[in-house]
Formats: structure tokens, C-alpha cells, sequence
């Protein structure tokens, strides 16, 4: 493949050359650099563990019961009491799945911590995301009628 022009933008290189790239470490070092950062940024005490998977679980449900407090402010919007009972829903809604998020992400954390094992932030995001998915789940489904 040659540059067309006055194109210097392709770069040509061989088979040989990238292999040579590989055997000579560049791309080796690239890699550990990026694990090594990667691994330095792991959440290792059970309080920060606790905090992230909090907040994500916080931010979620926030933003699940903000969407739901807007339809149903705009769907009883005529109704007397419909803003009212909209606001009361959503807040006592909100304080019940922040309040759970704490307890199941202050139990995560500690399995964490007792199993000696580091959290990635990303397992942080999941875990706290997951609640919220999780609670959605059992709440549209008839699970709980039947206990």
C-alpha cells in the first residue's frame, strides 16, 4: 500500500515490522503499562467499595423514580390530589430503594472484604446498577404477591 499524492497519512508497514514491534516489547510495554494502571485504580477499602456501589445504585434509582415521578405528575396532572399523592409516591418510593441500596451495598462490600478480593470500579458500576435493575424486576413482576 503506497500514499496516493501528497497523502503521508497511511502508514505502510509490513508483517515483519509490526512483528518486530511485538518482539522488541513496545507493544508488551504498552500493555503492562495499561494493567498496571488499571490495577491502580481498584477500590481495596470496604468503605469506598461501600460508597461507589451506593452511588451508582443512587444515581440509578434517582434517575428510574425522577422518570416515573414525571409521568405520573403529568398523568394526574387534572386530579386535585394528583400532584400531591405523585410526590408522596415518589419520595417514599426513593427513601425505600436508597435505603435498601445501602444495606445490600454495605453486605457486598464486606463479602468483599472478607474474601480478600479488590473491587474495579466497573464491578462497582454493575453492582450498583444491578440493585436498581433487580428492584425494577421484582417490582413489575408479581414475585411479591405471592409471599
Amino acid at each position: 500500500m503506497k500514499a496516493e499524492g501528497g497523502d503521508h497519512s497511511m502508514i505502510n508497514l509490513s508483517v515483519q515490522q509490526v512483528l518486530s514491534l511485538w518482539a522488541h516489547g513496545t507493544v508488551l510495554r504498552n500493555l503492562t503499562d495499561t494493567y498496571i494502571e488499571a490495577k491502580s485504580n481498584l477500590l481495596k477499602s470496604d468503605s469506598k467499595m461501600w460508597y461507589w456501589i451506593f452511588l451508582w445504585a443512587l444515581f440509578s434509582s434517582l434517575f428510574v423514580h425522577g422518570a416515573a415521578g414525571v409521568l405520573m405528575f403529568v398523568m394526574l396532572q387534572r386530579h386535585r390530589q394528583g400532584r400531591v399523592i405523585s410526590v408522596v409516591a415518589v419520595s417514599i418510593g426513593f427513601l425505600a430503594s436508597v435505603t435498601g441500596a445501602m444495606i445490600t451495598s454495605a453486605a457486598v462490600a464486606g463479602i468483599y472484604r472478607v474474601a480478600g478480593k479488590n473491587m474495579a470500579p466497573l464491578e462497582a458500576l454493575v453492582w450498583g446498577v444491578g440493585q436498581t435493575v433487580l428492584t425494577l424486576i421484582i417490582s413489575f413482576s408479581r414475585i411479591l404477591a405471592t409471599l
